[in-house]
């Protein structure tokens, strides 16, 4: 197919097309930010502009400039001819990939919640795949998508990492709460650690970090802010004590030495930590007992270096909960666009390789397993704060992919 976006982009000044369209489509949402200001009389300015560019080229590459630029359209003109189809469902974590601490101030920007909405408008339902509370992510959808695309049965929330599912004007199927499937053994193990870190974590961790108020999960969030020297030494400790908690409630009061043992030995990361507290057990991790090995198996214990420590499930991942979610929205034939940072999010990026089912990306500062991850599957990276220059290059793609009508 042979679009001429070399003369497009070389003829139209699709920079402030694209600011005008960015500008527009943030007042219609009721959206603001100081640095997309319209001008006077923009709806005007932006329409005659977009007139041009139709006239010359059509109302596809109209549509492809106002949203994404030269490389990012050039990139989804060759998505588009390497898969033949488009993007039907957008399935994105929100902390450290749609927002960044240290490049959106913790605030998911403007300009990609108004392109989460121009997809929701295009019917791609939108999965928020998250560690976070489903009340937190509501407030934050119906604030920014607004009430009625949030209750417009295209948006769904995956929340605590995959205990649950909220999907908004699906009847009996809005709320499913998944962790009601877990074996007994295996909730009792979460409410231990619960209670145990409620009245027995170690004094810096009691008075530097709260238990966040999950439906079923446990994490523990800093005080101080995320990302600070003093956010990741609390998070550090917490993690370690979390380790120890689980281990206490699978196996005992030796079962600390065993945690430690077995999660360090499984995430890296999380080694790094138990190595920086000093708390690296001389046992090996192969010398479980069976047991002890299959119960842990069952738990994860997930670090977020500087942001949170969480004791969560595989057997309630955000794969196994994105499925759920799609298969509500009625997306029967996923092929998504997945989006995250962290070791929960690869589980799905492995969900969508394996099955052929979409495209991967991450940010740059995304965790040591996904990074190699996305490499060796040919994802998308973006810089942190930048997850729009994606969502943008998507959009184009979907424009490419479900028109193959060659431009004037």
């Amino acid at each position: 197919m042979a679009w001429p976006l070399n003369r497009l982009y070389a003829t139209v000044d699709t920079d402030c097309l694209r600011r005008r369209q960015t500008a527009v489509d943030c007042i219609a949402m009721g959206l603001s930010d100081p640095a997309l200001q319209p001008d006077t009389d923009l709806e005007a300015r932006l329409a005659e502009q977009r007139e041009r560019v139709e006239d010359e080229f059509g109302p596809r590459l109209a549509e492809v400039a106002a949203y994404a630029s030269h490389e990012q359209a050039r990139h989804a003109t060759e998505l588009a001819e390497t898969h033949g189809r488009a993007v039907n469902a957008l399935v994105l974590d929100l902390d450290e990939t749609l927002r960044s601490v240290g490049t959106t101030d913790d605030r998911v920007p403007v300009a990609v919640i108004a392109l989460l909405g121009q997809f929701v408008d295009a019917d791609v339902p939108v999965v928020i795949c998250t560690g976070q509370t489903m009340e937190n992510v509501k407030g934050l959808l119906v604030q920014g998508l607004g009430s009625d695309r949030f209750h417009s049965g295209a948006v769904s929330v995956v929340y605590e990492a995959g205990i649950g599912v909220f999907t908004p004007k699906h009847g009996v199927e809005t709320k499913q709460e998944l962790y009601r499937n877990l074996d007994e053994e295996t909730r009792t193990v979460f409410e231990t650690v619960r209670t145990a870190m409620s009245t027995d974590a170690p004094r810096a961790v009691r008075e530097g970090a709260y238990l966040q108020g999950n439906e079923f999960n446990v994490t523990l969030k800093p005080n101080a802010e995320t990302g600070s020297e003093e956010a990741v030494s609390v998070i550090d400790h917490a993690t370690v004590a979390v380790l120890d908690r689980v281990g206490e409630a699978v196996a005992g009061p030796d079962g600390a030495q065993y945690a430690r043992a077995y999660y360090a030995d499984r995430d890296p990361e999380i080694r790094d930590v138990v190595d920086r507290v000093d708390a690296l057990p001389e046992l090996d991790a192969e010398s479980l007992d069976d047991d002890v090995h299959r119960q842990f198996e069952r738990i994860d214990v997930l670090y977020y270096h500087g942001s949170a420590a969480e004791v969560g499930s595989p057997e309630l991942s955000k794969a196994v909960g994105a499925q759920r979610a799609l298969s509500t929205l009625g997306v029967d034939d996923p092929f998504v666009l997945a989006m995250g940072d962290s070791l929960s999010d690869r589980r799905l990026m492995e969900w969508v390789t394996e099955t052929d089912s979409g495209l991967v990306a991450g940010p740059t500062h995304a965790s040591e397993v996904v990074c190699e991850f996305l490499k060796s599957e040919g994802g998308l990276f973006f810089e942190p704060g930048r997850a729009v220059d994606v969502l943008r290059t998507t959009y184009a793609m979907n424009v490419f992919a479900t028109d193959q009508r060659s431009d004037p």
